[in-house]
Formats: C-alpha cells, structure tokens, sequence
C-alpha cells in the first residue's frame, strides 16, 4: 500500500533529526508516533485512505494527548476506538517525557482539539468511512516535540539546520500523499499547516484553503462556545 510504505519512509527520515533537533532548540524531547504507535497509524491508513477522498484536511504535527497516544491524527482515544476502531499495540517512546507517559488506546484523557474535530466531522458524515469518502487527514510533522516542562512546542517556533531538514522532508511527504490519493483540495488546519501547503504547491497543485484550529487555546474556536468555529469548519467542509 503507497500510502503505508510512504508513512514508513517519513518516519525513518524524522527520526534520524530528532537528535539534531534537541540540540539546536528549546526541544528537549522528540518522540515519534509512528515508531511506538506505528499499529495504530497503520490502522488508520489501512481502513480510510482508500475511500476515495478529495480533501485533505492537514494539521501540524502530534500533541501530548491525541495522536501521540492513539496514533491518528488530530486522534483522542475514545474516538480512536469506539468510532475510528483503531486497533494494534504500542511500545514505549524511546526518549519519552517522563511526564508525558503513553498508554495508548487506554489514555484517559480526551484531547479537545481532536474530539472537536472528529465530532463535528461525525456530525456531517455520520460514519467513518462517509467520512473518509469526502476528507482525509494527515499532520504535516509526525514529531511529538516537548520542552524539559513537558509544554508542547510547534515546528513554527523552532528553528535551525536540523529544523530546516526536517520541514523539507515532511513538504516531500505532504507532496507524496497528494500524489498517491489524488487529492484536489487541501484545507490547512490552521495557518501554519496552509502556509506548508502554499509553500509546497503554490497555484500550480491542489486547490489550499484553510479553517479556524479547534485548538482550546484559541480564542476563535471558543468563540460562541465553540458554534462560530463550527460554522467555520463546515461552511469550507461543504463548500
């Protein structure tokens, strides 16, 4: 399956810059999801890249609670396994936060970006597999990246050589899904992920669009109590 070895190759490449990474930033910890959790994303590849969407629906790289644990991005792990039924095992992150532990499908915490996320898109669609007839989704970064507190760091407040490789290889592999799905539209989860987009295809690939983060952190997915963000999210869903 393309779409499987080409996961695959991503992670081999990450993993051979998280220790530059470490050493050029804030970053002390670099762990990579789809190493120890590599069943779960495998899962998730295996049942829904195939349904025949056109969309992308692109995210920046793992946090703490979602697809760090579960291995599907913008993942919470009682989506992953009562909706999505994600299955396999996990081992142990090497390098991991001792703070930041992993129990995998059996993390309790549910992280908030991703059951907004995939309960509005359960809320359209109604299945997972209407659901991945219409939308696909893939984070641009597989890293998990934590400062020595635990506090989770993004790639766009990173910077250095390693960075700069890092950001290339996951644009080839942003390339590489586009490629082997077909895709015709991609929707940035956020700024950041349309600006990776932009920078990859410009006007001459997918149409790129993007929508309002569902991020708790983020006044514009709070807003109404989270209904003007959901109107966001589905007006460019269904455009």
């Amino acid at each position: 399956m393309e779409i499987v070895d080409a996961a695959k190759k991503l992670s081999g490449a990450c993993d051979n810059l998280r220790r530059g990474i470490i050493n050029e930033t804030d970053v002390a910890y670099a762990t990579n999801p789809l190493d120890y959790a590599w069943e779960f994303h495998e899962s998730y590849l295996s049942q829904y890249s195939n349904l025949g969407a056109k969309t992308l629906l692109l995210g920046m790289n793992p946090g703490p609670y979602g697809m760090a644990q579960c291995g599907v991005p913008f993942g919470a792990t009682e989506i992953a396994k009562d909706f999505l039924h994600i299955t396999g095992n996990f081992t142990e992150p090497i390098g991991g936060h001792p703070k930041r532990p992993v129990h995998g499908l059996e993390f309790e915490r549910q992280e908030i970006s991703g059951t907004r996320l995939w309960g509005l898109l359960k809320d359209i669609w109604k299945t997972p597999e209407k659901i991945h007839q219409n939308v696909f989704l893939v984070n641009h970064c597989p890293l998990l990246l934590l400062g020595e507190s635990g506090k989770n760091i993004t790639p766009d407040n990173i910077s250095g050589p390693a960075v700069k490789s890092l950001i290339k290889i996951c644009d080839n592999h942003l390339n590489e899904v586009v490629d082997i799905l077909k895709i015709e539209r991609i929707v940035g989860v956020g700024k950041y992920a349309e600006r990776r987009a932009t920078s990859v295809f410009g006007n001459t690939g997918p149409e790129i669009t993007t929508c309002w983060h569902p991020s708790p952190a983020s006044p514009l997915a709070n807003r109404n109590n989270g209904a003007d963000w959901r109107e966001n999210v589905e007006s460019i869903l269904l455009a």
